[in-house]
């Protein structure tokens, strides 16, 4: 057969399989990667629509008299703003941010606001990640959020030390939007490595939640934080999935759609292999939250379901190309949806009818299912050779190598207190898993974590 018998042939074929690719990538669908996660509950899924309003409190101008009020939603207390700092106080370093004492939640909360498009000082922190990723316990964060966590840190953890005195049996809660959730997220690394600062507070009294985060952290800091740091993410929203740097992405906006078809195409071409064993690639924080309301071919929405998990591979590694993924990223759709989520779920569980004592136990036992779950992330973790993936300190033990005769070390910390913005160094991890990780049978690797107790029970080896 001639050379010019074949082109047509290799051209039907080359067709054939770029316009299969682009069906795929058109049918590809937000609910494809949590289809296998669980259905989270009313209890654990509880604060976010409050937080969410919390978050739109920081936009007001006045809070008695708000503009963002859900109508019959939960309303703040004035008098409980504890501080309150804008953009003149915070001198560009971070966007405006509060602190707000919840006595009726019995929770301390500070929460920062998303990015303004409009101001220099926000965009230079988002796109402040150029020189590569800034090291962190083992990992890799994005620099500008980084600093920017510092920041607040230095500024405010003596004001969050007198209120946890002040309120001993009080939890720890930051917050934030967009570039906020970012910040926050590693605010909440940055507190953890400081605990001596925040007047040595347990790291189970701090939690986070990040309300449609960037990119900000490696994936063995991801699984490592997922027990303080949560994500919420409806549907569509473009920027946990958005690897490509934000610079070019909001440089890119008048262009949009072939930059997003050149991730697309970008992403499916790269081994999933190859992006798990990046310890420079950025993911979502945490354990995430997805909030599904629209199915592949249906224009209508449907009655949101939140899905959960502390996912290791297939974290947000696809873009959706879909005309929602803008809206589904701001905050007022965020809180609209979980608060309607919310109420499904308290009308299916008839959660407020619970008497306290069986409510204290499914919350028990709802945080032993969040630890068992926790744990197995970690498990896959290593099982994938994702880098640096060891657990963090008691009380969940650390992965021991029996060959090396000693256990990798994770809780050893030195330098680890922030004196001034400049000079703020994180906590540097003295040692980590081999470099060479030897392949093993998942049954091996299990034995090596686990004993049977005596009642035929596996725990975790101290």
């Amino acid at each position: 057969m001639s050379l010019a018998c074949c082109l047509p042939i290799v051209e039907c074929v080359y067709c054939l399989a770029c316009a299969r690719w682009v069906w795929k990538r058109c049918i590809y669908a937000a609910g494809h990667e949590s289809e296998n996660w669980g259905v989270a509950t009313a209890e654990e899924f509880q604060p976010i629509s409050r937080l969410c309003r919390y978050i739109l409190a920081v936009y007001e101008d006045d809070l008695r008299n708000p503009m963002w009020a859900p109508p019959g939603g939960y309303k703040m207390n004035p008098d409980w703003v504890e501080l309150r700092k804008d953009y003149e106080e915070t001198g560009g370093q971070v966007t405006p941010y509060l602190v707000y004492l919840d006595h009726d939640n019995a929770d301390v909360v500070l929460v920062v606001r998303g990015l303004t498009m409009g101001r220099e000082s926000d965009r230079a922190i988002l796109f402040d990640n150029k020189l590569g990723k800034a090291p962190f316990d083992g990992g890799y964060v994005h620099n500008g959020l980084l600093k920017a966590a510092q920041w607040v840190f230095n500024m405010e953890h003596e004001v969050l030390r007198g209120l946890l005195e002040k309120n001993p049996t009080y939890t720890l809660t930051f917050a934030g939007h967009s570039l906020g959730a970012g910040v926050v997220s590693l605010l909440t690394l940055v507190a953890v490595q400081n605990l001596d600062l925040l007047g040595n507070v347990e790291r189970k009294r701090i939690r986070c939640y990040a309300m449609a985060p960037p990119r900000c952290m490696s994936l063995n800091l991801a699984v490592r934080y997922a027990d303080v740091v949560n994500s919420v993410v409806l549907q569509d929203d473009f920027l946990p999935r958005t690897t490509a740097d934000l610079e070019d992405v909001f440089k890119s906006l008048v262009c949009l759609p072939c930059l997003l078809c050149v991730m697309c195409l970008k992403d499916t071409c790269m081994m999933e292999e190859k992006m798990i064993t990046d310890p420079r690639r950025l993911y979502a924080p945490g354990r995430v939250y997805h909030i599904v309301e629209r199915k592949p071919f249906r224009l209508q929405r449907f009655p949101p379901v939140v899905r959960t998990a502390v996912p290791v591979d297939e974290r947000f590694e696809h873009i959706i190309l879909s005309c929602n993924t803008i809206s589904d990223h701001g905050i007022i759709w965020i809180e609209r949806e979980s608060q309607i989520a919310l109420d499904l779920m308290m009308e299916n569980d008839r959660v407020m009818e619970i008497p306290p004592n069986q409510r204290m136990e499914r919350q028990e036992k709802l945080a032993r299912e969040h630890t068992q779950e926790y744990r197995q992330a970690l498990q896959r973790a290593v099982a994938l050779d994702v880098p640096d993936s060891y657990p963090p300190p008691s009380p969940y033990g650390t992965f021991n190598d029996p060959e090396s005769g000693e256990g990798s070390k994770v809780s050893s910390v030195e330098g680890s207190k922030v004196s001034s913005v400049e000079g703020s160094k994180v906590s540097s991890v003295d040692g980590s898993l081999s470099s060479s990780k030897r392949r093993e049978s998942w049954g091996d690797f299990v034995g090596r974590l686990f004993d049977t107790d005596e009642t035929g029970h596996m725990v975790l080896k101290q």
